[in-house]
């Protein structure tokens, strides 16, 4: 039987940790799955750790990893949004609104970058492509 909500296996969790968006109890492991089910996974899997964490710097790094993902996650929608704009704005003829969404997206890329959101050569990537599909509409 699954733990009230905001009461762990090993007690009350923290105010702030149960203020945060993702569900801590899967952050710790807490919902414990069958033996056959934990055999077969392979790996960490969406909050799931493969193994519970059992000394308290294994918990910690659980804690950080959960809270990272999400942020992470935030920015990665953040880049997304920007690239579906200038997508729009191309698509719909207006290279004035393209170039600005561009460089709102070049810009948001980059930072992706600097944060560790991705790869520094996967950034310069998409910005070229972006950059050669705005050359190609003003040409046109």
């Amino acid at each position: 039987m699954a733990p009230a909500p905001g009461v762990a296996a090993f007690g009350p969790l923290p105010q702030k940790v149960r203020d945060r968006r993702i569900d801590p109890r899967i952050a710790f492991g807490v919902y414990r799955r069958s033996f056959f089910q934990r055999r077969r996974s392979a790996g960490a899997v969406r909050g799931y750790a493969r193994n519970m964490a059992n000394n308290p710097g294994a918990k910690k790094a659980i804690r950080k990893i959960a809270r990272r993902t999400e942020v992470n996650k935030a920015r990665r929608s953040r880049v997304r949004t920007f690239v579906r704009k200038f997508e729009e704005a191309l698509e719909s003829g207006d290279l004035g609104a393209a170039r600005n969404a561009f460089t709102q997206a070049e810009s948001e890329l980059m930072r992706a970058v600097g944060k560790g959101v991705m790869h520094k050569n996967t950034g310069s990537r998409k910005v070229s492509r972006l950059a050669a599909r705005l050359r190609k509409a003003q040409a046109a």
